[in-house]
C-alpha cells in the first residue's frame, strides 16, 4: 500500500477549494486512465470524477464516496510534503479520503470481486456543497448505487479503530450570512449616525438566545458567530457590519426554527436600531442518517477484523447525508492517532498507516461481506 500513501503525499500538496479543484481531479483522472478500460469506466462532473470498476458478474454495485476540496488554511505540519498552494490545506484529511479511494480502487481492478464499485470523488464538500448537484445530475443514475459507504479521519481515535452508530452521525448545517447597513459618521457625533457596531453587538447576544430558549432543552443545536467585521477606524461609527456564522441540528425541525428565530431576531433589531439588514443562509447540508442495516452489518465484520466503537452523534456536518437520503448506507470516523491537532487545525498530521489499515478493511468487508 506504499502507492496510495504516496498518492496522499502528492495530493497533500496540491488543496484547492471548492468547485476548483482542477489539479486535484487532473491527478485523480492519470491514476484511473492507465487502467484497462475493460475494467474501468469514468465520467467528470464539475470537479469531481464518477468511476465504475467491473465486477466477475455485476449484480450489484456497491458506492464508495471521497471528497477532495481543501481549505482557506495556512499549513503549520513542517512537513516534506506541505501545501504547495500558499494560504491552502487539506486541514480535514480529504488528501487521506481521496488516497483511502484511489488505493482501493487500485486493489479492485487487479482483483476483482464479483460486484461493481463505483468510487464518487466529490468536490466542494467544505463549501458550497458538492454532493447535491453530484447526486441531481443525470450522472447519478448511471452510475447509481444500491449501497453507499463513506469516511471522515478522526484524531482522536487511534489507527485500527472504526466508530460509527446507526441513525444521525452528523448534523444537519447551514451558513449564516448577516450584513448590517446603518449611517457613518464621527464618533463625536453619534447622534447624527445610525451605529451598526452596536446593533451588531445586540444580534449575537439575542442569537445566542435561540438555543436556550427556542429549542427543546433535550435536543442538540448550536449557532456560532464565527467571523464578524465592522469599521475603518477607532473614531469613525461604522456604517455597515459584517456577521458570518453557522447553525447546527440534529434534526429538520430544529434547523427549522432555528432559521425561523434569526429571521425573527433580525427584523427585532432593524426596528429596535433604525438599521437595515441583509440576511443569507448559505446551502443546508442535511443530516448524515446512518442506515440501521447497513450499520449492523458493517460492525459485526469490523468487531472481527478490528476494533469499534459505537460513537455519539457530532454536530459536525457533511454533505455526504445528501447521497444517504438517495441511497441506503454508512459514513464511519477512521481514527488517524493525532489527538493533539484537530480537524481544520494548521498542525493536522494524520498517521499515514492509517490508508492501507482501511484499504485493506474494506477490500476485505466489500470481497466477503457485502
Amino acid at each position: 500500500m506504499e502507492y496510495a500513501i504516496e498518492m496522499r503525499r502528492e495530493l497533500h500538496k496540491i488543496p484547492e477549494l471548492g468547485f476548483k479543484e482542477f489539479k486535484t481531479q487532473a491527478f485523480i483522472l492519470n491514476q484511473i486512465r492507465s487502467y484497462p478500460e475493460d475494467r474501468v469506466s469514468y465520467d467528470t462532473f464539475e470537479t469531481g470524477v464518477f468511476v465504475r470498476v467491473k465486477g466477475l458478474t455485476g449484480n450489484r454495485t456497491i458506492g464508495y464516496r471521497a471528497d477532495i476540496d481543501g481549505l482557506p488554511i495556512e499549513e503549520a505540519t513542517g512537513l516534506p510534503f506541505c501545501s504547495e498552494h500558499a494560504g491552502m490545506m487539506h486541514a480535514c484529511g480529504h488528501d487521506v479520503h481521496s488516497s483511502i479511494a484511489l488505493g482501493l480502487l487500485r486493489r479492485l481492478v487487479e482483483l476483482p470481486i464479483m460486484d461493481d464499485v463505483v468510487f464518487l470523488f466529490q468536490p466542494a464538500e467544505e463549501g458550497p456543497g458538492g454532493a447535491e448537484p453530484m447526486i441531481k445530475s443525470p450522472l447519478f443514475e448511471k452510475y447509481r448505487p444500491s449501497e453507499m459507504y463513506g469516511l471522515h479521519v478522526a484524531p482522536e481515535y487511534p489507527v485500527g479503530t472504526i466508530a460509527s452508530r446507526p441513525g444521525v452521525l452528523f448534523a444537519s448545517a447551514r451558513e449564516v450570512h448577516i450584513t448590517i447597513y446603518g449611517q457613518s459618521g464621527h464618533a463625536a457625533f453619534p447622534h447624527l449616525t445610525v451605529d451598526t457596531v452596536v446593533a451588531q453587538a445586540a444580534l449575537i447576544m439575542q442569537l445566542q438566545t435561540i438555543v436556550s430558549r427556542s429549542i427543546n432543552p433535550m435536543n442538540c443545536s448550536v449557532i456560532t458567530i464565527g467571523k464578524v467585521d465592522a469599521g475603518i477606524r477607532e473614531n469613525v461609527i461604522a456604517g455597515r457590519a459584517v456577521l458570518d456564522g453557522t447553525m447546527r441540528a440534529l434534526n429538520g425541525t430544529d434547523m427549522e426554527k432555528l432559521e425561523e428565530r434569526v429571521r425573527d431576531i433580525v427584523r427585532g433589531i432593524e426596528a429596535s436600531f433604525g438599521v437595515t439588514i441583509d440576511l443569507q443562509f448559505g446551502n443546508r447540508y442535511y443530516e448524515v442518517v446512518n442506515d440501521k442495516n447497513v450499520v449492523d452489518k458493517f460492525s459485526s465484520f469490523v468487531k472481527m477484523n478490528a476494533d469499534y466503537v459505537e460513537c455519539d452523534a457530532a454536530m459536525t456536518g457533511e454533505d455526504f447525508g445528501f447521497m444517504l437520503k438517495e441511497v441506503p448506507g454508512m459514513m464511519f470516523w477512521l481514527g488517524i492517532n493525532n489527538p493533539t491537532s484537530g480537524l481544520h487545525q494548521p498542525t493536522l498530521n494524520p498517521d499515514e498507516q492509517a490508508i492501507p489499515f482501511i484499504i485493506n478493511l474494506m477490500d476485505h468487508y466489500f470481497r466477503e461481506y457485502v
